[in-house]
């Protein structure tokens, strides 16, 4: 199996149970105002500041630690390692997409730290050398040795499938041997408190053909839920997997979870482990998931909380989770090609993990509020920094995720202006959108096969669409839908085109009625994009206090110079004046006449609060109009 030239993220190509296989980063080239600029700051900012920082808070310090380079004590968090491997993750997708030989330097030097460190058993956790040696494997639920093990593995498949280097490749399998020789039946018997091995040792297994490591993460899927760590909901082992119907605990835990046992489904088909994931889904997007795709709502904890437990100002929101999320989604995706999948994939890299960074590429949120005071800005790095090098990785991945193909054709999941290199059966096919995506629907797709074939064009139409129009070569055709995409087959010839319409007005959306805290008020979104208010573009009044009147008009802007260019929206509503409340906290109803006046506000991007001057926010806006009729 070769490496270099086809970096899939999931490589589901043979696995029996998935009905999509994977476009490699390298055959998607994005030619966008939105996504393309990011792809380059992550590449020419993004991984240099990031390599700046493991260096100077003494990540990659342990490493020459551990191979006699450096002496001094360990620095920072037990599992400060994995923060080095989804750097590495994150340098090879951005160098699978844009051959950078800074990139591949600043990696390279990186890796050969890495192996240095390793035992020679195969270990490798530099929190777990020298003096705490014999504690190794001690501890599963809270010292996280599987956990740094799992990116270890994900970061060499990267690396291996970018480069074609086998020496972080080779180093990875020589520590998922001692893994497969340490646990599993008549060994020893536990599960990792952070989940996140279970989708590596698959990932391995896809890469080399080992079934060992297949076995395993079946091994710790079906042991998760017995008590080995302690059965708490926290760790998500109070339930055995397949017994799960409600999501709980830490939520990146849960998610990543969630992710091993979507790619072990792939591989074996249990059908119990699909049911059960079903049921989470099903939990999570109907009852604890924001509108921005952000999940893990408690602060204790970083969990999931109560069914319609969803705080704004409190809301915890980590990036993580919402990368996790969106990691579970395209996993789902494949095996079943179902568009809701995908409109949560969207929903949430739009909203809940654009958010995370800086638009230039510098800051990160790990919690992501939707309203708050002004107090709450980016940061530069984190003592515990998972945020800044997953959603660097995420980002420098994004090109793989655009297109899958089946045995019936060719599946278009996410839009902006691109061309791909796409092969079908035998025929090598060009497909290339012409779009202003997410700020526009109108998509041009056109459709160059090096010989006419026959296959079926499934393209996505969003679940937040009300209306779509659809030609082809100019004429209206009959629309087929299958599991939100639309589907049309026919003989493919050099020069046939698509042409989308999707209908993006700007919808006022109302939560469920038990979400207390959203009850008489109404987010915005645009197509994928979830608006917020802020005081730099609404400096009259405090945004807190403004109502939106049903009946209120709403015009959108694209602002070239604003923000990174953005659509904005715009509308006439009221603001109260909260100083005629007077200076009590509480009042008869019948004593309380609010002051209002009239404002003229703009709404921008959620994504991209927070890159200005200080100052409140909010996604949820006052409307307490009527919502409800006798029946």
């Amino acid at each position: 199996m070769g490496g270099g030239g086809l970096t899939n993220i999931v490589d589901t190509t043979r696995s029996p149970y998935a009905l999509l296989r994977p476009v490699p980063i390298e055959k998607v080239r994005l030619e966008d105002n939105f996504w393309a600029p990011r792809l380059k700051i992550i590449r020419e900012v993004t991984i240099p500041s990031q390599y700046r920082l493991l260096e100077e808070t003494g990540r990659i310090f342990n490493f020459r630690r551990v191979s006699g380079k450096e002496k001094g004590a360990f620095r920072g968090l037990c599992f400060n390692d994995s923060d080095v491997y989804k750097w590495i993750e994150a340098s090879a997708f951005s160098y699978a997409y844009n051959p950078d030989d800074r990139v591949l330097s600043m990696a390279m030097s990186v890796i050969d730290e890495v192996v240095a460190a390793q035992d020679e058993d195969g270990y490798i956790d530099t929190y777990f050398t020298f003096e705490r040696k014999g504690d190794r494997w001690k501890n599963l639920r809270d010292m996280h040795e599987l956990y740094c093990a799992g990116h270890l593995i994900q970061a060499a498949i990267a690396f291996y499938r970018a480069s074609g280097s086998r020496k972080l490749l080779d180093s990875a399998c020589r520590f998922a041997d001692h893994i497969v020789d340490t646990f599993g039946p008549g060994r020893l018997v536990g599960v990792c408190g952070h989940p996140e091995i279970e989708m590596a040792l698959v990932e391995l297994y896809r890469t080399v053909g080992e079934k060992d490591y297949l076995n395993l993460a079946y091994f710790f899927i079906d042991t998760r839920g017995k008590g080995t760590i302690g059965g708490s909901p926290y760790h998500i082992d109070h339930k055995p997997f397949r017994d799960l119907d409600e999501i709980v605990g830490h939520a990146v835990r849960a998610l990543y979870l969630n992710c091993g046992a979507a790619d072990v489904y792939a591989e074996v088909g249990d059908k119990s482990l699909f049911n059960a994931l079903m049921r989470l889904w099903h939990n999570m997007t109907e009852r604890k998931m924001y509108v921005t795709g952000g999940v893990g709502s408690r602060y204790e904890g970083e969990t999931f909380g109560d069914d319609y437990e969803l705080p704004n100002a409190r809301a915890y929101a980590e990036t993580c989770a919402a990368i996790a999320n969106f990691m579970w989604n395209w996993r789902m995706l494949a095996v079943t090609g179902d568009g809701v999948f995908s409109d949560i994939m969207e929903l949430t890299l739009y909203n809940g993990i654009l958010s995370g960074i800086s638009l230039d590429g510098k800051k990160y949120f790990y919690v992501n509020p939707l309203a708050d005071r002004g107090r709450h800005r980016r940061q530069e790095w984190f003592e515990c920094a998972c945020c800044p090098p997953n959603i660097a990785r995420l980002i420098a991945s994004l090109p793989g995720y655009f297109y899958s193909t089946s045995e019936e054709g060719v599946w278009i999941h996410l839009y902006a202006k691109n061309t791909a290199e796409i092969k079908y059966e035998k025929t090598r096919i060009i497909l290339t959108q012409d779009t202003d995506y997410p700020w526009s629907g109108d998509i041009k797709i056109f459709i160059n096969p090096e010989e006419p074939i026959e296959f079926s064009l499934f393209t996505r139409i969003p679940g937040w669409c009300r209306e779509a129009q659809v030609k082809v070569n100019g004429e209206e055709i009959k629309k087929i839908f299958e599991r939100g995409y639309l589907k049309i087959r026919r003989s493919w010839r050099s020069g046939d085109k698509v042409h989308l319409s999707l209908s993006m007005p700007v919808e006022r959306l109302v939560s469920h009625s038990r979400l207390m805290e959203n009850n008489d008020r109404v987010a915005l979104k645009r197509g994928p994009i979830v608006y917020c208010l802020e005081k730099a573009d609404n400096k009259s009044f405090d945004v807190w206090d403004m109502v939106l009147p049903d009946n209120a008009p709403l015009t959108t802007e694209y602002m070239p110079d604003m923000l990174g260019g953005v659509v904005v929206v715009r509308g006439e509503a009221l603001a109260i004046n909260a100083e005629s409340f007077g200076s009590r906290l509480y009042a008869p109803k019948t004593d309380v006449k609010y002051e209002v006046y009239s404002v003229n506000f703009t709404a921008i991007p959620y994504y991209a609060w927070a890159n200005r001057e200080e100052g409140p926010m909010t996604v949820w806006l006052r409307s307490p109009e009527k919502l409800f009729q006798r029946s």
